[in-house]
């Protein structure tokens, strides 16, 4: 199995995001994915700023995927896309029918990401038409759906594309066009000051009994724990995921990156490193009463 770093989710200033990156092309991940895909009032970096870190990771022999927003909602916002696929040089991970659209109409292939909302395998093969050559389940796309998937494909007679699942990060719940960030500052989302460059692994978000609950990151809300499919990976080598992603966090990354280079290697499963992921399963995505491990961040 390939290893991919996901797009970054959080808002880290420019200098930061771009040292995180040249330490990312030494490491063993074999897909790196670039770009913004939750604010597009997220501009330490411009669209030339992303399309030049492309290339230089294409440079270090690391395959390249450009990332769209999950929500586009304006023409402008439409625009950077085309102008993302204008440059030619990369595939696409579309997170939005819109990009979707886009990439038929430039005849590029594209990864179908975990917001694009695939459910079934009639809507995986006409993606599949329009161009798509890898899928990333949704995050509440657990192990049985996806076998249902792939068997009624194969049914079909149609071959299976790239299937990449996130095996490590804090989950993507949802998205909406209200800022929850700029809400949870009080102050209005169209004079945010950027607050959430504050926050580089999100805003926590506590029950009123105080336990950990959720992150709050700009317009996205995230589950707080880190959920880990380390220990499943002889389940995930049996089902045929080609990817594991891997999504950036602000410290220990490469600790977390090496653990699952080693163990994509190894015939024994890895320990759990992180919190288990329920939705995998077939159950809730977080249990009630269940603490994440110390060992979440092996940075600390």
């Amino acid at each position: 199995m390939k290893l991919s770093l996901g797009a970054l989710q959080y808002f880290w200033p420019r200098e930061t995001t771009l040292a995180f990156y040249r330490e990312a092309a030494h490491w063993p991940v074999d897909i790196i994915y670039l770009g913004e895909t939750v604010c597009s009032k997220r501009r330490e970096l411009g669209t030339e700023d992303w399309l030049e870190l492309a290339r230089e990771l294409a440079g270090s022999g690391k395959q390249v995927v450009l990332s769209s927003l999950a929500l586009i909602e304006a023409e402008s916002e439409l625009g950077v896309l085309e102008r993302l696929v204008a440059d030619g040089g990369f595939w696409l991970e579309a997170n939005d029918l819109s990009a979707v659209q886009v990439c038929r109409n430039a005849g590029l292939p594209f990864v179908a990401g975990p917001t694009l909302n695939v459910y079934n395998h009639d809507a995986l093969a006409m993606l599949m038409e329009d161009g798509l050559r890898r899928w990333v389940p949704g995050v509440e796309q657990g192990h049985q759906l996806v076998t249902e998937l792939r068997d009624a494909l194969v049914e079909g007679g149609r071959t299976m594309p790239e299937l990449e699942v996130i095996a490590w990060g804090r989950l993507p719940l949802s998205f909406s066009a209200r800022c929850f960030t700029a809400r949870a500052l009080d102050v209005p989302k169209d004079r945010c000051g950027f607050r959430c460059i504050d926050y580089p692994d999100g805003l926590p978000l506590a029950t009123r009994e105080g336990e950990s609950f959720l992150r709050i990151n700009g317009i996205q809300v995230q589950g707080e724990e880190i959920t880990d499919l380390g220990p499943e990976l002889p389940e995930l080598r049996a089902l045929g995921v080609d990817v594991l992603r891997i999504y950036p966090q602000a410290t220990g990354c490469r600790e977390v990156v090496e653990h699952f280079d080693l163990a994509r290697t190894s015939p024994v499963a890895p320990p759990r490193l992180g919190a288990r992921n329920g939705y995998w399963h077939g159950e809730p995505g977080m249990r009630a009463g269940h603490s994440q491990p110390a060992l979440a961040d092996p940075a600390g």
